[in-house]
């Protein structure tokens, strides 16, 4: 039989197809074949040991040795029946032969059968190498073991906890540390990522962290609100890896554990004083890490990224993503929520519905059902509520044209009595605009009963006023 485990060895270590023809007494032909077949079924070096010559032969030919006109197995059929409780390669046997009668065609022997099946569900189980796309895929994850920045304040240490992204053709990486990994850290983390790539790949892969990915079954996959917003702004797809499969993001898994050595390992016993300290040593020790000449091949990471696959990557978007913190709410008769020390405005039709608040730091936005139905821009702070006209019922509105001087002038109008108490109802308070609805209400009186009436009444009560000069 061919040694088609030798000619992969052989043709991975850079022997020519010749020199292996000569190791192995085979034809050149079939040395080229061989190698045709293997790239083929993305089949390379290293091997793994359960995977026989006979194995690999079955891949390459699966047609071979079946000049007797008998029917070839549904081994793809027969793997996945087995999964289900109860059954066996017997009673699988006993219906391909079944089967075959039916068809008036040869059935293999329980023996060849069995020695088939178990050839293909050797090749099921390999890892074969996929050929990765440049600018296809982002691999992005949580180092497991941390560093330390030294708190001055609580004399005491601080884990500091490294993200990772990786581009798989080139291998190019990234890291940073965060105090945390909360969901705020794992954005701003792909943020920093696509900015030091200067790009942004079509598809992101993930782990299962409760951060980015809140359930990831056959049947259903659910995003963390914030982490889906962030890929539609980017442009990219995410596609967690599956549970407990670290296969799907290989590449990710295998540079953490480089990156272990490389950076943790290196600056284990330098001490940190804050965040900013510790990454400017990390990028400095990553940079080292991306110029790094590979073993088996030529160049590097950097090298491999510049020439492969920066091209290829999607334009940044023309501002990055703003994180944001998600909340509920119910709207109160006032028709104003409150984030931080500031009230902002809804429309008044949503008064007693519950809505969304997606806050970031320059912007406030509230969404009814999916539907944005206010935003505003964010303030650290208010005295008095952030209205939209808009937002507010008919009769409300005018109170938005009120303010310190034309109160003062209408007062000044009517007569020295109603200005005497206009001032009084502005310069109680320590805030003038707490003082508008008072003034307002006079106005309002003023409009109903005539401004004579009014002037009449507040003469009368104009001694038991404190007067503000």
């Amino acid at each position: 039989m061919t040694d088609y485990r030798e000619i992969i060895r052989l043709h991975s270590l850079k022997f020519s197809n010749v020199s292996i023809a000569n190791s192995l007494c085979c034809s050149r032909n079939t040395v080229s074949e061989v190698l045709k077949l293997a790239e083929t079924h993305s089949l390379e070096w290293p091997i793994p040991e359960t995977l026989s010559n006979k194995d690999i032969e079955y891949l390459f030919y699966p047609n071979r040795g079946n000049n007797e006109g008998r029917r070839l197995p549904d081994y793809e059929y027969v793997y996945n029946e087995l999964a289900k409780p109860g059954v066996t390669l017997s009673l699988l046997w006993a219906e391909y032969c079944a089967k075959c009668e039916a068809e008036h065609t040869i059935p293999y022997q329980h023996s060849q059968f069995n020695d088939k099946y178990h050839a293909y569900a050797a090749l099921k189980k390999a890892t074969l190498r996929i050929k990765r796309k440049p600018g296809e895929t982002m691999e992005v994850d949580w180092v497991g073991d941390t560093l330390k920045v030294y708190d001055a304040a609580s004399c005491c240490d601080i884990p500091a906890y490294i993200f990772v992204a990786v581009l798989p053709c080139s291998l190019y990486g990234y890291a940073e540390a965060f105090p945390d990994m909360k969901s705020n850290h794992w954005i701003e983390a792909h943020i920093h990522a696509y900015s030091f790539f200067g790009g942004v790949t079509r598809i992101l892969i993930p782990d299962n962290l409760k951060t980015g990915v809140i359930k990831n079954t056959r049947a259903e996959l659910v995003l963390n609100r914030s982490y889906h917003e962030m890929a539609e702004h980017y442009g990219t797809a995410i596609i967690p890896a599956r549970p407990v499969k670290p296969k799907d993001k290989p590449n990710a898994e295998g540079t953490v554990k480089v990156l272990e050595t490389w950076i943790l390992a290196a600056l284990r016993n330098r001490k940190f004083f804050t965040f900013e300290e510790l990454n400017k040593a990390i990028h400095e020790k990553l940079e080292e890490f991306n110029a790094k000449p590979f073993q088996k091949k030529k160049g590097s990471r950097l090298s491999a990224f510049l020439e492969e696959e920066k091209d290829f990557l999607m334009p940044l978007p023309a501002s990055p993503y703003e994180t944001a913190v998600w909340s509920t709410a119910t709207i109160q008769p006032d028709y104003l929520i409150k984030i931080g020390d500031c009230k902002y405005s809804v429309p008044y039709e949503f008064i007693g519905k519950k809505v969304d608040i997606r806050a970031t730091e320059n912007s406030i936005e509230v969404f009814y059902h999916s539907n944005r139905i206010a935003s505003h821009m964010r303030r650290s702070y208010s005295p008095e509520p952030i209205y939209v006209p808009e937002h507010m019922p008919e009769n409300h509105r005018k109170f938005l044209e009120y303010n310190t001087d034309s109160f003062l002038d209408w007062g000044k109008s009517v007569g020295h009595s109603t200005l005497i108490v206009v001032k009084h109802f502005l310069y109680m308070h320590k805030v003038e605009q707490q003082g508008y609805k008072s003034c307002a209400s006079l106005m309002k009186l003023a409009d109903r009963y005539g401004t004579q009436r009014i002037v009449v009444q507040l003469s009368r009560q104009k001694s038991k006023l404190f007067i503000m000069n």
